[in-house]
Formats: C-alpha cells, structure tokens, sequence
C-alpha cells in the first residue's frame, strides 16, 4: 500500500506545471489598459478646419502605465487633408502610439495613398507627427509619376520631397539635360 500511494504522488507531483508566470499575468492589474474604445472616428480640427480623422474598430488606452502608450490592435485608417482640401489615406493593421515620444508605430500592410497619386507600401513605418517626418528599417515600395521603386530603409519627409534609402532596385525618371557637351566642357 505504501508503494502505491507513494506511485500516485509521484505520478501527481510530476503533472504538475509551474504556472507561476501565467497566474502572475492574470493577476497583474498593472497591465490592464486605463481605457477600450470601441468603434471609434476621432475628429482633429483647428481653426474650424478638419485636418485629420482617425478610424478604428478598436483603441487600448494604456497612459496608466510608466512608459505610456495607446494602441490600436485591429489596425486603424487616418485621412489627412492638406490647406487645399487634398486628402492623404494611410492605413495599417496595427498601431500604437507612444505618448512621451510622440512616435507612432504603423504595423502589418502599411498604405500611405498621397493625394498626387503616390503609393508608399510596407510592413512597418514609424512616424513623428511632429516632425511630420516618415522613416523604417523595412523593405518597402514607393510609386509616382516619377518613381517605382523598391528599396530597405527609408527616411523621408510627409510630401516625399526629401528622400534618403538604403539598397534600391526599380525606375527612376531621369531628365536629359540639352547642353550636356557645354556642361562637360566647362
């Protein structure tokens, strides 16, 4: 009989797991976000004048937390519009933004359609809104009327005015200049 109970404890004891971690997790209340949004169409103006809206079908306001952030886990859409009423889509399947840094993380098939017709695609693009300046360490493609480009790393302005890559393959529009032999002459 001693042998058989001591069987079943061993046989007990060793099914056992170390749910330790998970148990910590579910009983972490640090990590539960200060807010949820569902459905949400956020409106920026100033000066009476739209200037942005944001959509998305789900937000995690996370700013309780020591290094705050809100996130946007089933992607959002934002529509830009310039003085002239120009509209600037961009799109992504996932997004957070860091509220200390004022860095947002556009995450999973990111689309930025410009109003001139320009198609900017990647799978990852961080963006200052303040600086109004684009950059990642990603593959990424680029199309306009001049460009249709495919490149790793990119570093550029809102407009795509200034451009700075790393390793790039594709078409660029390159214009002829008429005096060339004046210019290799002097």
């Amino acid at each position: 009989m001693k042998n058989f109970v001591l069987t079943v404890l061993l046989l007990f004891l060793s099914s056992c797991e170390d749910n330790f971690q998970e148990i910590k997790k579910i009983n972490n209340y640090i990590n539960f976000p200060a807010g949820v949004s569902e459905q949400i169409r956020l409106i920026y103006s100033d000066s009476a004048k739209i200037k942005a809206i944001l959509t998305s079908s789900l937000n995690k306001d996370y700013t309780n937390q020591q290094f705050p952030y809100s996130e946007f886990p089933n992607g959002i859409k934002i529509t830009f519009f310039d003085k002239d009423k120009n509209m600037t889509t961009v799109t992504s399947n996932y997004a957070i933004t860091y509220t200390r840094t004022n860095i947002v993380d556009l995450i999973g098939d990111v689309v930025i359609n410009n109003y001139d017709g320009s198609v900017l695609k990647t799978s990852q693009l961080y963006w200052d809104p303040q600086q109004e300046w684009l950059f990642t360490e990603q593959k990424f493609s680029f199309k306009n009327a001049d460009y249709d480009i495919i490149g790793k790393r990119l570093d550029t302005n809102r407009s795509f005015t200034i451009f700075n890559t790393g390793q790039l393959d594709g078409k660029v529009m390159v214009e002829e200049i008429e005096n060339a032999t004046a210019i290799n002459e002097n």
